[in-house]
């Protein structure tokens, strides 16, 4: 490569599978608080949103209040379920692999996700992915997806253009942003939303596996700067 590229990872459905962890503490600060918990698809639905906004669209009926009541609930209870061991989030299989190949070939790699800076460091340092990555984004530091702020700030703090980034995320909210950011998008079928909604929503391409992303990088970097250079020219 004879220029910098940024690859962006979403976190939760991407890189692990936390839904287990996420529906439990959902169940939980609903629960606690007398109220009816959302089926665990309703649920699989709304992450990667901001927490409250998600909350919200779960549970329309309730008042802001209760939505972040709610919110406070979630957050203390996965606090307490990421202490046990067992219930961590596993990486997708491949994954580790497939960071370790698109860092050595030069990439520099970042993350945004609707995860606290907070939940974010715990998840990178129990599968030792922190030095991995130069650029973290997270619920805490611009708006929710499908916003772009995050893929704004990375690029930001990165130096690269939009035209040498990519995004990979399993929903269409990650989808979305990378659309509004200007930015490639890569979908993954392991994730929390179908594929063909990703590829409706602008993914260039959907990973079958986690082996697969490195080459798919290189393959739509290639092609998303020819096509930018080409609309450029117009």
């Amino acid at each position: 490569m004879t220029e910098l590229r940024l690859v962006v990872f979403d976190c939760d459905g991407t890189l692990v599978d936390s839904q287990h962890m996420i529906f439990e503490a959902m169940r939980r600060a609903f629960d606690g608080l007398g109220f009816v918990c959302p089926d665990k698809d309703r649920v699989r639905q709304i992450v990667g949103l901001n927490l409250i906004e998600g909350i919200a669209l779960l549970a329309p009926e309730l008042d802001d209040e209760a939505h972040a009541r709610i919110a406070a609930g979630y957050k203390a209870s996965f606090r307490e379920i990421r202490q046990t061991p067992a219930r961590r989030e596993p990486l997708f299989p491949g994954i580790y692999d497939a960071i370790g190949a698109i860092s050595q070939a030069g990439y520099l790699l970042g993350i945004a996700t609707g995860k606290s800076r907070v939940g974010l460091a715990a998840t990178l340092e129990v599968h030792e992915l922190a030095p991995f990555f130069t650029t973290l984004q997270t619920a805490d530091d611009a708006p929710g997806k499908p916003h772009p702020g995050m893929l704004e700030r990375a690029m930001e703090e990165t130096g690269i253009a939009p035209e040498n980034t990519v995004l990979i995320g399993d929903t269409v909210f990650d989808i979305e942003m990378a659309g509004h950011a200007g930015v490639a998008a890569i979908g993954v079928r392991w994730g929390y939303h179908p594929s063909e909604d990703l590829r409706r929503l602008g993914a260039l391409t959907i990973a079958e596996h986690g082996e697969e992303l490195p080459g798919l990088v290189e393959d739509v970097l290639a092609d998303h700067g020819r096509m930018r250079g080409a609309s450029a020219s117009k």
